[in-house]
């Protein structure tokens, strides 16, 4: 056993300026907040008050942009029924890609405006927001779509589909230098208006909307029920104020996110609820978020128990709301606009347990709380009207000690009794793409690190009286998982071995002068497969990847001989460089497909698929989070004894420290979801993910920029006394 290898010192630099700008509007009533993102060739408006909230995207493309794919367009994204506007425009004399928007900006204030008219005595208030507009040459507009964000992805990520019945329901009408859009949903009660004007010339005919080059005032309405968004000082804790001045871009993008009934997941695409994601970000964010009735900790909490499937106790990976939930409900033969859940994720029930042990068991806020926030009645699901918090997530618990149980059994400690994919489904926890898993039925993440967590918590919240469980028998139960499922995906690779898959992987992999490090592979390579009960024999991913860091962040391993050969597999793919390792110039990657052999491995995990060779900003969190606290169980009462493990602490100790140079290096992307590098003179170097041509067969999918688990940074930060 040797000590891994310091990688070469990162560069560290910081974030200039922001372009975060506020103002007080709203009569004296909360703080609204602005927030102008680039990200070429898209520009991205925020603006958010005690009306409403806003998001506008205005592409124009570049002179190197696909025209095939990027057009000039106006997008306007709501958190209210996760609606929105789209509009797409063409050149009307000129060839494609000579047409260019883009917001006038005259002045120092928000280059959005809000628009507000009261509520009828029948209705809500129509909100939304206007904004200066220039079309640098004369433009058609070629079309419009109006109602629910889910329609536009249709469009956007599918192969252009677009609904007849819901486009035919776009009602155009002009005059006096005006023109206006206008839709009734689906629900006979909600419209969305959109409207050009301006002393430049805008003309209809029939549906065919013509610009004349110039300035135009653009403006977007909708008369939804708004929810009621947390402010900056309501969204952190008082204790994490500061960082509204010391990190103005995410605070802000944070609070945009975060309502007092839930926390939405990012934007533009996903300004709705996602249980994984909001609980995610709650266990790393934790430290700086909001306590006690309207705050975000119980936001999380509250959106989660409230859409439980009261059946079988499943937790909504993804709710459907506003327009689009009215059209599935109708293709159902359905007339309601009652929400739907999609409930086919499997990862998303054992996050549950843990929130709400760490907050009504550890929090002492929490503590204070249990009994008034688990009374509360459920009242998003219909079906769920009638059952308390507390009943919601009994029926949860229910679910995942059941299902823990046949392991746990005498001799059933196999691949059988472990947690499957549900039936019927390709995906289910957070590599969430076509081979995210490689086929996998038998996800490591789930299995080595959220359920013995879970049962952990049940276990706690139990002996708190907040469950009603045997809470030694579930402590049992969790021994048996943690103790004997790691072994099972464990992938050895002797040392030569291991040399040779890094240099063929190497030199199939097309990459112009990419070194194979396989002389940095200077003992035999373990780690745990992506999964088990792949598509090619054998049944074990071999996949290197950094799900590691679940089980290091939730959970605190007693098997000593276990724990000290696990971290030290981590810290050794940590140290060791691509392909070689996890580490490159642009920060850890999530996967690493050079020890599978199959050149299938090879094809499927790159540089361009959203799982594959690839950084993601969350797991990054996720890893240094999970590597501190087990090094800070080393100053503990009861001391692992991989702290008495010379070679095995400084591995563990160096790769915290190689992590961080990365992250600090990195600085600038952290709060980007997921990105991507090119290599070239023998150095990774950053790359927009969406700017890199999918996978063969796939169309690109669009990211959102502001992502509530990229923002965890917040709270994770280094611990400088980790030191070398």
């Amino acid at each position: 056993m040797k000590i891994c290898r310091r990688a070469p010192a990162f560069n560290r630099y910081y974030r200039t300026s922001s372009l975060l700008r506020r103002r007080w509007t709203c009569e004296g009533i909360g703080q609204p907040a602005s927030l102008h993102l680039s990200a070429s060739p898209d520009e991205n408006y925020f603006y958010a008050d005690c009306h409403s909230a806003s998001q506008v995207v205005v592409t124009s493309p570049n002179p190197d942009s696909n025209l095939s794919i990027i057009g000039p367009r106006i997008l306007v994204a709501w958190p209210a029924g996760n609606s929105g506007v789209v509009t797409y425009f063409a050149p009307a004399n000129g060839i494609n890609g000579t047409l260019g928007i883009k917001v006038v900006h005259p002045t120092s204030d928000s280059p959005l405006q809000p628009t507000y008219d009261p509520p009828s005595a029948k209705g809500n208030a129509t909100v939304g927001v206007s904004a200066l507009l220039e079309f640098n040459s004369s433009a058609v507009l070629s079309l419009a779509i109006l109602g629910s964000i889910r329609t536009i992805r249709d469009f956007t990520e599918g192969p252009s589909m677009l609904y007849p019945r819901i486009q035919n329901a776009v009602n155009y009408s002009g005059g006096n230098g005006e023109v206006t859009l206008s839709r009734l949903w689906l629900d006979n009660a909600t419209t969305t208006t959109i409207s050009f004007s301006g002393d430049s010339s805008v003309t209809l005919h029939n549906a065919t909307v013509r610009f004349e080059p110039g300035v135009y005032n653009f403006s977007a309405s909708f008369d939804y029920p708004q929810p009621t968004r947390l402010s900056l000082t309501e969204v952190l804790s008082p204790a994490s104020a500061g960082l509204i001045e010391q990190s103005p871009e995410q605070t802000t993008s944070l609070s945009f996110l975060s309502y007092t009934s839930k926390l939405t997941a990012g934007a533009w695409r996903s300004l709705t609820y996602l249980g994984r994601d909001s609980m995610i970000a709650a266990l790393l964010l934790e430290p700086v978020l909001s306590e006690g009735e309207g705050g975000a900790i119980e936001a999380v909490l509250a959106a989660v128990l409230e859409r439980i499937n009261r059946t079988d106790g499943s937790v909504c990976h993804e709710e459907t709301i506003g327009d689009h939930a009215t059209w599935l409900n109708l293709q159902n033969n359905i007339t309601s606009t009652a929400p739907l859940c999609d409930y086919n994720m499997i990862d998303t029930d054992y996050f549950l347990p843990v929130i709400m042990e760490r907050y009504l068991v550890r929090n002492p806020v929490g503590r204070t709380r249990g009994d008034e926030f688990l009374g509360t009645m459920g009242s998003i699901l219909p079906e769920n009207s009638n059952l308390t918090y507390r009943e919601l997530a009994t029926i949860n618990a229910n679910k995942i000690v059941s299902l823990a149980r046949p392991f746990t059994a005498p001799g059933n400690q196999t691949a059988d009794n472990l947690r499957h994919l549900n039936d019927g489904q390709m995906v289910g926890e957070w590599r969430d793409s076509t081979y995210g898993i490689g086929g996998g039925r038998i996800p490591f993440d789930v299995n080595a690190a959220l359920v013995p967590a879970a049962l952990r918590s049940i276990a706690s919240l139990s002996a708190s009286g907040i469950l009603d469980f045997n809470s030694s028998r579930i402590n049992s139960d969790a021994q048996i998982w943690e103790d004997s499922t790691l072994e099972l995906f464990e992938v050895s690779i002797p040392q030569a071995t291991a040399q040779s898959l890094v240099e063929n992987y190497t030199s199939r992999s097309g990459i112009p002068g990419l070194a194979s490090q396989s002389d940095t592979i200077d003992s035999d390579v373990t780690f745990s497969s992506l999964a088990l009960d792949g598509s090619n024999p054998p049944s074990k991913v071999e996949v290197m990847n950094t799900d590691d860091g679940f089980r290091h962040l939730l959970l605190n391993t007693t098997d000593q001989r276990q724990l000290t050969k696990f971290l030290n597999s981590t810290a050794n793919n940590i140290c060791r460089t691509f392909p070689a390792g996890l580490m490159t110039n642009v920060s850890m990657l999530v996967a690493n497909p050079a020890y599978g052999g199959d050149p299938g491995y090879a094809a499927n995990w790159t540089a361009n698929a959203d799982h594959g060779t690839v950084v993601w900003s969350w797991p990054l969190a996720m890893m240094a989070r999970g590597l501190e606290l087990q090094l800070l169980r080393c100053t503990s009462t009861s001391i692992p004894d991989f702290c008495h493990e010379k070679i095995v602490h400084q591995n563990v100790l160096n790769a915290y420290n190689i992590l961080w140079d990365s992250l600090d290096a990195n600085f600038n992307h952290l709060a980007t979801e997921v990105w991507s590098w090119t290599y070239e003179n023998g150095t990774f170097a950053y790359a927009d993910l969406g700017a890199l041509p999918p996978p063969a067969g796939s169309r690109p999918t669009e990211s959102n920029l502001v992502q509530l688990w990229s923002l965890t940074f917040l709270a994770v930060r280094r611990n400088e006394g980790i030191g070398w």
